[in-house]
């Protein structure tokens, strides 16, 4: 079903730039805005195993004061009064974040992310903690511990991962906007599956500082919204250079003018290989769709032949499993027993390599981005599958139970180089399958082109309403 968002009575389907914008006119109460969400999280809930903690007492008590604060001295910021709930690894003082694992059930965070402290600051109240893969660990959504999040156009299949807990919620409008993380893909993949629009932000622009690591020179914090408008929402406040991630040294603060570029301006260029390889039909087709769509909008076109992706994903995976495993090592001497096996197992992975190799496969990351904008030339962004096929049913799928390694990685073959590289790139829902089922498209930006990615993006929401279709409980 589709559903557009603006005049309806239900606050919860409201995106994030109106409600925040209600709410700060006080047209609407953060009480009120609170309450809906909560109303639909009761049925939502049990169907989809978003949320790892409801807190709803302590939601609504903010929400109180929020509305108090409002009516005595105005708005705190652009998010004055909004409900927000995060994948269950980002730090809030005080209280726990158990990233999806029994290692860390019950652990409590001594210090505040600094991306939550920037939602803070601009006035987000916290409805809740999302749920999410095993220490970020997986594609798919499944979670042996927590059991899987499921997605809520077809409850019978995954919701993507590891971000699996904020695709389903901001899909189901269950709340607003989401924060997610994407080491390999676990922003884009989630947010192509469930029907969302998600930006994985170029390396070293935004603060990681107090939340979970999985890889520290591949991993990258982001938000996944119900749309391109409410990215840029989220990405203004949470850009710029924090002290406490040092890779953000220098990181530009986000300029707000370059989203209003109009797509006419833009070179597209689309992959001759690799990208566009054994494409579902429903996926083929909808790349074709959209290419068609941005060329109406003005676009220039072009072919690109990007290099082999093959070393990349090679090099990202010596990276990411011995980066991983060096975070993990103190756990695994010690209570390797609470890992659930198919994430003992990829960890145990990082000890076949040698630091030559590691050190190899870090030194390679300039010469192959090199390659890359060699290859591209002036293309402004690359248009490309997010991947090569719909949702999987969750028992197909399913590390835990048997399902073929090769398969699930196959689900992030099309995300993990963005992530090597070091590019932004944003995944947006373009159409539906014949069976109902969201697809996605990522656009791939140039490093520190996050802002050109979300005009794209914007320019082609404003034509397109797929970001607009809300699933129904069954």
């Amino acid at each position: 079903m589709s559903e557009g968002s603006h005049g309806l009575s239900d606050p919860a389907l409201l995106s994030l730039t109106e409600v925040a914008a209600r709410i700060r006119k006080r047209e609407l109460s953060s009480v009120e805005v609170t309450q809906a969400l909560l109303a639909r999280i009761e049925p939502w809930q049990p169907r989809l195993n978003a949320f790892v903690r409801i807190e709803a007492d302590a939601a609504l008590a903010a929400a109180k004061q929020a509305d108090a604060v409002l009516a005595r001295s105005g708005p705190k910021g652009v998010l004055h009064g909004v409900p927000l709930a995060h994948k269950d690894m980002y730090y809030f003082a005080g209280l726990p974040a158990g990233c999806g694992s029994k290692i860390r059930e019950g652990w409590i965070a001594p210090e505040t992310s600094t991306v939550i402290r920037h939602l803070q600051n601009a006035g987000a109240i916290r409805l809740g903690a999302l749920h999410m893969v095993e220490f970020a660990m997986g594609p798919t959504g499944h979670n042996a511990y927590l059991g899987p999040a499921r997605n809520p156009w077809d409850t019978a299949r995954i919701s993507g991962g590891s971000s699996s807990g904020p695709a389903a919620a901001v899909a189901a409008r269950l709340t607003y906007a989401a924060l997610g993380s994407d080491t390999g893909g676990s922003i884009r993949i989630p947010a192509n599956f469930c029907g969302v629009t998600g930006l994985k932000v170029s390396y070293g622009r935004v603060s990681r500082a107090h939340v979970m690591p999985l890889s520290f020179t591949l991993d990258s914090v982001g938000p996944l919204c119900r749309s391109a408008e409410d990215c840029a929402l989220i990405a203004e406040l949470i850009f710029g250079e924090d002290p406490l991630d040092p890779v953000t040294a220098g990181a530009p603060a986000w300029n707000k003018a370059a989203t209003e570029r109009p797509a006419s301006s833009l070179k597209i260029g689309v992959p001759k290989r690799f990208y566009v390889d054994d494409l579902e039909a429903d996926v083929a087709a909808a790349l074709d769709d959209t290419i068609n769509t941005l060329r109406q909008l003005g676009a220039k076109i072009v072919s690109v032949d990007l290099p082999d992706p093959k070393p990349i994903d090679a090099a990202a995976y010596v990276v990411l499993s011995v980066e991983a495993t060096s975070f993990h090592a103190p756990w695994l001497r010690t209570r390797a027993q609470d890992y659930t096996s198919p994430i003992r197992q990829r960890l145990e992975n990082g000890l076949a390599f040698s630091a030559v190799e590691y050190l190899e496969a870090l030194r390679w990351r300039g010469p192959a981005l090199a390659a890359h904008l060699q290859a591209i030339g002036d293309v402004d962004v690359i248009v490309a599958p997010a991947a090569p096929a719909v949702a999987p049913k969750i028992a197909d799928s399913d590390p835990a139970g048997g399902a073929n390694a090769d398969a699930i990685k196959e689900m992030s073959r099309f995300t993990r180089p963005m992530n090597y590289l070091g590019v932004p790139a944003l995944a947006v829902p373009v159409a539906h399958s014949a069976d109902g089922l969201p697809i996605g498209l990522q656009l791939v930006g140039r490093p520190l082109g996050d802002e050109t990615l979300v005009a794209l993006g914007r320019a082609f929401q404003q034509v397109r309403d797929e970001h607009l279709r809300v699933p129904q409980l069954a």
